[in-house]
């Protein structure tokens, strides 16, 4: 009777035992499968952010490329460029080496020439150094002649206040008068009854006298009219004239047989110049 009580308890004690085993076994089953799912968890969120990683790598990625892409063919652009320009500055290099032969030429020619025109220029300098020479000499006997011919003039009174004065005979010693320079000369031809301007005043032939070389003049000047009757030639007729009252000369030197009397007249140099017709 004691060994059929004693069984059952032996077999309560041992599923007691599985029945604990077990239970530690589902324990440890959950623990582990709560300790895998939270493990699978964090792994799934890591996943899906190196998936947002990764597609913003291949953005940039992709923007990358497009940029690597422009700067490529910008780059080739530029190169090509550069490639034309050198090619450019060959042909401008070669073009100026050419040219500057050609100018070298040139100026190597230019030099010779210019050499030869200085030789040239160096014999005329002095052969024109002999001709000045000569001229000098020439001048300084012309002055000396001039001044001897000058020298030569007849000097006569005028009809004013006894003032004398060199006179010219004809054109060729007026021409000497003209040469020294101290008073300006107007010639003049005129027919009797004409009244002409000549300088700055007006003169008019009133009477010829061939036989006796004598003449009447009308003198025409700052408005006035003065009569030079019985005149004979190379006697100078002397009046004033102008705002300063400067002293004119009139010298009658031939008495022709048509009623005509030629001579000049003589002004100051400082003395007014008749207008300029246009």
């Amino acid at each position: 009777m004691s060994q059929v009580d004693d069984t059952p308890r032996t077999y309560s004690g041992a599923l007691l035992a599985v029945l604990a085993v077990a239970l530690l076994a589902a324990v440890g089953g959950l623990i582990w499968s709560y300790t895998l799912s939270s493990r699978l968890t964090k792994q799934e969120a890591a996943l899906a952010d190196a998936n947002q990683q990764n597609v913003k790598l291949d953005a940039k990625l992709r923007e990358t490329d497009a940029r690597l892409k422009v700067a490529t063919e910008e780059l080739g652009q530029s190169l090509g460029l550069t490639q034309k320009q050198m090619d450019a500055r060959a042909q401008e290099i070669i073009r100026r080496e050419k040219a500057d032969e050609a100018n070298a030429q040139r100026l190597e020619t230019a030099q010779k020439e210019t050499a030869q025109a200085v030789t040239a220029v160096a014999s005329d300098v002095s052969t024109v150094k002999t001709d000045v020479g000569g001229v000098k000499t020439d001048l300084t006997k012309t002055q000396s002649d001039l001044a001897t011919t000058i020298s030569q003039l007849q000097s006569m009174k005028g009809d004013l206040d006894g003032h004398s004065t060199l006179i010219a005979r004809n054109h060729d010693e007026l021409e000497l008068l003209k040469h020294k320079g101290d008073r300006t000369y107007y010639e003049f031809t005129l027919t009797k009854g004409q009244k002409k301007p000549v300088g700055t005043v007006s003169l008019a032939l009133t009477k010829a006298d061939p036989k006796k070389n004598t003449f009447n003049l009308e003198v025409t000047s700052d408005d006035r009219t003065v009569p030079k009757n019985n005149r004979g030639v190379f006697e100078p007729l002397q009046f004033y004239s102008g705002k300063d009252q400067m002293l004119y000369e009139i010298v009658v030197n031939a008495v022709s047989s048509n009623k005509q009397v030629t001579g000049y007249l003589s002004a100051p140099k400082s003395a007014p110049v008749p207008p300029t017709v246009p």
